[in-house]
């Protein structure tokens, strides 16, 4: 009896997720629950954008846990995967008939299981519904006014985009494929949505490291963005106090997103999922006649699909396809990319401040990233620094929104000629 105890209590333990890490391979779960670890705290002590950082986090911990079936796939019977039931098959029905007493014990012994919880999160992600529907509430509580009162700071936006490229050819000279290229510098849009829609349309085995590179890098705006813009402009510049931006009517605004949705798809089809979800949002907001949609959209849906996301998205990050050399080249891509996208928008900030005899503060052009309104507060607190009655956020809204349809364009570009 004591035998068949020490029996089950060997057999209990040596099940359990604490053996797995006594394998070959189990530090590398390890060192990945240390890196959730890590990040929960950055979230929670360091409040680095705990709305994105801490469901990733917390996804990237229970997928990394041995032995905890989070994101495991269905099994199917492999009678199902053989083509093998109990009936007749085939052209002529009396011809062949193949049962389960034909199969060996094993196979029959074969039954279907379903997958992990967060497995089926994850279709969401990569059959590109999520990410469109979070255009939507960020549509629904972005105001497009300062771009509408400014348009020239579309052009902020788009110089700001030239990091993705330069990313996408830095890529290609690492020996990644045009598809993985694209995916990756994507990352430099600093925009989580159009890197996941992106990255499952091109790259699907990249979505972990693109994905986690692309929040990550979004949630350390704050602390990556200053040294640039301040390394690339002159203390006089970041004191430039900007003349207040004109009232935009309400007609304005609600022809905004209708127009900007015709012209841009048509242009290129490949955008219709995000743009036309983010136009949605705001013409939800503009109108005025769907007040109670647009609250939903922009609080209770997106929050909602937020942590969806941010759990799947995190789990994805197991240490046998996250902890390979691959992964660092994505990362250190991915902040190249977002360091030139911020240094490009500062870098078109400086000649449009040149050109219109210093009206302008170039500082607005590092929101010409999509992060909104995170880039957009950087720059307010960056030129409030050196000015304390410096007030750049509304005209730093211009480029950050810009920037949004920016991202959205590139990946509509790399649909369009890669998928």
């Amino acid at each position: 009896m004591w035998q068949k105890i020490q029996m089950s209590l060997y057999e209990f333990v040596a099940h359990s997720g604490f053996a797995q890490f006594f394998e070959p391979d189990g530090w590398k779960f390890a060192v990945m629950i240390i890196v959730a670890l890590g990040l929960l705290y950055l979230a929670i002590a360091k409040k680095f954008e705990p709305l994105l950082l801490l469901p990733i986090a917390f996804g990237m911990l229970l997928a990394n846990l041995p032995l905890s079936g989070v994101m495991n796939e269905p099994v199917k019977p492999i009678f199902d995967l053989l083509g093998i039931k109990q009936t007749v098959f085939g052209p002529m029905q009396s011809t062949y008939k193949i049962t389960a007493s034909y199969a060996s014990e094993e196979l029959r012994r074969t039954t279907e299981t379903n997958g992990g919880l967060l497995y089926y999160i994850f279709q969401g992600d990569e059959l590109g519904i999520f990410p469109p529907l979070i255009f939507m509430g960020v549509g629904a509580l972005t105001d497009f006014g300062p771009l509408i009162a400014n348009p020239k700071s579309l052009l902020l936006g788009a110089a700001a985009q030239f990091g993705i490229f330069a990313a996408f050819l830095g890529a290609l000279k690492l020996g990644f494929t045009f598809e993985e290229a694209a995916s990756i510098g994507i990352i430099g849009g600093a925009d989580g949505p159009t890197a996941i829609f992106t990255t499952t349309q091109l790259a699907p085995k990249l979505l972990p490291t693109v994905t986690v590179a692309a929040y990550s890098y979004m949630a350390l705006i704050p602390i990556i963005q200053p040294p640039i813009m301040k390394l690339l402009t002159t203390k006089k510049e970041r004191a430039i106090k900007m003349e207040q931006l004109r009232p935009v009517s309400r007609r304005e605004k609600i022809l905004f997103p209708i127009i900007t949705a015709i012209v841009v798809i048509l242009i290129l089809p490949d955008t219709a999922s995000l743009i036309g979800m983010l136009m949605l949002g705001n013409l939800l907001r503009e109108s005025t006649v769907t007040e109670k949609l647009a609250h939903h959209a922009s609080e209770a849906l997106m929050y909602t699909i937020s942590i969806f996301i941010g759990i799947s998205v995190g789990a994805t990050t197991r240490a046998d396809n996250f902890l390979v050399p691959e992964t660092l080249k994505v990362l250190a891509l991915g902040l190249a990319a977002f360091a030139f996208s911020t240094a490009f928008g500062v870098i078109f900030g400086k000649i449009m401040c040149k050109l219109s005899g210093g009206k302008i503060n170039p500082l607005i052009g590092a929101a010409g990233v999509s992060a909104v309104p995170m880039a957009a507060r950087v720059a307010q607190n960056v030129g409030k620094e050196e000015n304390p009655n410096n007030y750049l956020l509304m005209h730093a809204m211009g480029p950050n929104v810009a920037g949004v349809i920016g991202s959205a364009v590139a990946s509509g570009i790399f649909l369009s000629l890669y998928r």
